[in-house]
Formats: structure tokens, C-alpha cells, sequence
């Protein structure tokens, strides 16, 4: 009787069944389900849910609009479904590469224009990264650093990007991380190193995040072999779920609310108007190479918001929609970004780029998929000289079409 046979006379459910029987036997004895450390996580999960949708969805950071609500619960089970994927099999021992972001899988400022993997580290290890560059503008590695095991990194260190290691012709290249290594292709770990985080920019007319044939090859293995990997029990699935937790909650209620005095210099707050773009230094999960500048749009369904600019000298530029969340919007069957290789420029090689939720019938259109108001963010990556501020202005749908 082979295997297909076996599953045909006996269903799944029948075979499991016959695993209580085992259990008892080992145990020596019937009763109610054990307590159990990770059955105690489980449940501190559930609660954790229960109070970060209470503690992050609400007046106190905003949230009164019922669009935001239902934004805010779609973007907290996106925050979950990462913290389960990258968090819960999480072993620096043993790493490998995950791609933290998806068309289906969106925070923490998310760009269509990007591919993004984690690995999960130790300050006191080393590592050998193998890659291919696959055709990307621009690729990079950082370091995450501090905080508690799972959570939100306390900082961004140890970046390196292409321009400081070799790579072949081919686009392949090989990188050694550790607390003690020196020289060409190393990246030296602090203590408290947590994760290493790759990005990969693409300059395409599609959106490489929306493309699913496009392959990054990337490789992460420890120098020195750990051994195989023990059998999970409960102590360690308790310490996993508690993981997911802390990442949960790191990257919701216990970020703390910002002052407006306190943002930096390239957020503005005023709706429709940028302020001068600037690097992050040093904000984790930010790239240190890039500067920014964003700004909310607020407009009606008859207005559009116009930004003009030229683009400077730079390794790649973008723009692009996100919702409160700094989820982005959907760039698979919409045009909610604009990178250089997508924007049509005017004979002085400038651009006009319109943000509108309806199409206004001129080129560089941004999509706001009919909300009234989000974010508008600016990449410029590697920038040469000062960077010119985009100007802002919203003028009549009718005005555009006219």
C-alpha cells in the first residue's frame, strides 16, 4: 500500500486522532489539557491584540475618521502576519534571508520601487553574505541594533552599499560580517547587533515590488557551523511567540507619540507644502544614504496638488503615496509612484508630476485612489550637491484638463 492509498482509507483528522492516545500513554494518565509556558504566550498574544488596538487606534494618535480605523486594523494584521513571518522561526544561529515587505505585506514606509530581506543576527558572530546585484541601481546592507530580542531596533549601524565593496561583473559579490573583521566586502557587528537588512532600488517602468518573476539572490550562512538546530519545546515556542509580541508592539503602541517640535527637519506638517529634503541620521529601518522630504496632501475630489522640481544628480529618485500608516498605496494595478525612469520631463529637464484621485489627462499623474488626504514622500538616494525643494501647489482639476 503506498502513501496515496493509506491517505485514501484513512483521513487526516483519523490519523492525528490516534496522537492523544500516544500522549497518554507517555504521560501515564488522562485529564485536561497541561498549563503550558507557550500556551501562557498564546494567550498574552490574544491580549496583546486586544490592547494595541485599543492603545494605537485611537483620538489620542488621531484616529477618528472611520477610513482610518479600518486602515488602522488592516495595517495591524499586516504588522502581525510580519511579525509571525520574520519573527517567530527566528534563529541567528542559523539565518536566512526573509523579504520583509510584499504587495500584500506593507509598513514601515514601504517603496514600490524596492526589494527588501532581513536576517536575524549576533553582535558576538560572523557570517558570509553571497549575492547578485540582479540589476539594481543601488544596493545596501545595515545594521540593526538594540533594543530587546524581536522588538524595534534602538538604531541603525555598520551600512555599507555598493559603492564601498567589490562586485563582479556578473553582479554577484560576497560580504563577511562579524564583531572582529577588517578590510574590502566586511561590515563589523556591534554587541547588540539584531538584524541585517538589504535593499535593493530599481529604477524600472514597473514597480519591481509588483513584479513576480523578478528574483534578488541573496544568501546568508554562519562561518562557523552551529550544529543542527534543536527540536523546538515549550520553553522556545514560548519565547517565539513572545517575539512576535514584542515586535507587535514595538512597532505600534510602544512608539512613542512624536511632537510636532520634535520631527525632524525634512517632515513637514503643513498640508500640500515640502520642506528642504534631509538624510535621517542614524533613524532605524531608515536608509542613511537616502534624503527625504515628505509632506501631507489634503484635497477635495475637484482639486489636484502640482509639484514641480528637477531632479538631482543621484543614484535614484522617487515619490509616492502612503496612507497614516506608511503603508503604500496600491501600486500593483495603479500608478501611486513616479521614479525617474517614469517621469516625463520637460525640454529644461524638469518634471510637473500631479497628484489627483481622478486622472487629469496630463502625464505624471500619481493615483490617490480617491482618499482625500495622505502622505507624499520624496527619496533621493546618493545625492550630489544640495537637493532643490519640490514646490507645491493645488490648483482646479477643471484648470489641468482645460
Amino acid at each position: 500500500m503506498d502513501r496515496r492509498d493509506f491517505m485514501k482509507g484513512a483521513s487526516l483528522a483519523g490519523a492525528l486522532s490516534l496522537l492523544p492516545l500516544a500522549d497518554r500513554a507517555l504521560a501515564g494518565e488522562e485529564g485536561s489539557r497541561p498549563a503550558t509556558e507557550s500556551g501562557q504566550a498564546y494567550a498574552d498574544l490574544a491580549r496583546t491584540l486586544q490592547e494595541v488596538e485599543a492603545g494605537y487606534l485611537n483620538a489620542q494618535r488621531g484616529i477618528t475618521r472611520p477610513g482610518d480605523v479600518s486602515d488602522g486594523h488592516r495595517f495591524l494584521l499586516h504588522v502581525l502576519q510580519t511579525g509571525l513571518f520574520l519573527r517567530f522561526e527566528y534563529d541567528p544561529e542559523r539565518p536566512s534571508f526573509r523579504r520583509i515587505i510584499s504587495p500584500t505585506r506593507k509598513l514601515l514606509g514601504d517603496q514600490p520601487d524596492a526589494v527588501y530581506f532581513e536576517a536575524p543576527i549576533r553582535g558576538d558572530r560572523r557570517y558570509r553574505i553571497r549575492g547578485n546585484t540582479a540589476g539594481a541601481v543601488y544596493t545596501s546592507f545595515t545594521i540593526e541594533a538594540g533594543g530587546e530580542e524581536g522588538g524595534y531596533p534602538e538604531r541603525t549601524e555598520g551600512a555599507i552599499n555598493d559603492s564601498e565593496f567589490a562586485i563582479a561583473k556578473d553582479g554577484s559579490y560576497e560580504l563577511l560580517l562579524g564583531p572582529d573583521v577588517s578590510g574590502p566586502n566586511t561590515v563589523k557587528l556591534p554587541a547588540d547587533a539584531r538584524t541585517v537588512t538589504t535593499r535593493s532600488y530599481f529604477e524600472t517602468l514597473r514597480p519591481v515590488a509588483a513584479d513576480q518573476l523578478k528574483v534578488v539572490p541573496i544568501a546568508i550562512a554562519p562561518v562557523e557551523d552551529p550544529g543542527p538546530a534543536p527540536s523546538p519545546d515549550d520553553a522556545s515556542i514560548a519565547r517565539s511567540i513572545r517575539r512576535v509580541i514584542s515586535y507587535v508592539r514595538g512597532t505600534t503602541v510602544d512608539q512613542p507619540l512624536r511632537a510636532a517640535e520634535n520631527q525632524p527637519s525634512w517632515v513637514s506638517l503643513i498640508p500640500n507644502r515640502f520642506n528642504a529634503p534631509a538624510k535621517p541620521a542614524g533613524m532605524a529601518f531608515a536608509a542613511p544614504d537616502n534624503a527625504y522630504a515628505s509632506a501631507p496632501y489634503v484635497l477635495r475630489p475637484d482639486q489636484a496638488l502640482v509639484m514641480e522640481g528637477r531632479f538631482p544628480t543621484c543614484r535614484f529618485s522617487s515619490v509616492m503615496l502612503w496612507n497614516r500608516f506608511l503603508q503604500s498605496y496600491d501600486y500593483g494595478s495603479r500608478q501611486i509612484s513616479l521614479n525617474r525612469a517614469q517621469t516625463k520631463l520637460d525640454s529644461e529637464g524638469r518634471y510637473r508630476i500631479v497628484i489627483a484621485g481622478r486622472d487629469p489627462g496630463v502625464p505624471n499623474w500619481i493615483d490617490t485612489e480617491g482618499r482625500p488626504s495622505g502622505l507624499v514622500y520624496w527619496r533621493f538616494l546618493l545625492p550630489e550637491g544640495d537637493i532643490e525643494t519640490p514646490r507645491a501647489r493645488v490648483v482646479p482639476l477643471s484648470e489641468l484638463r482645460g
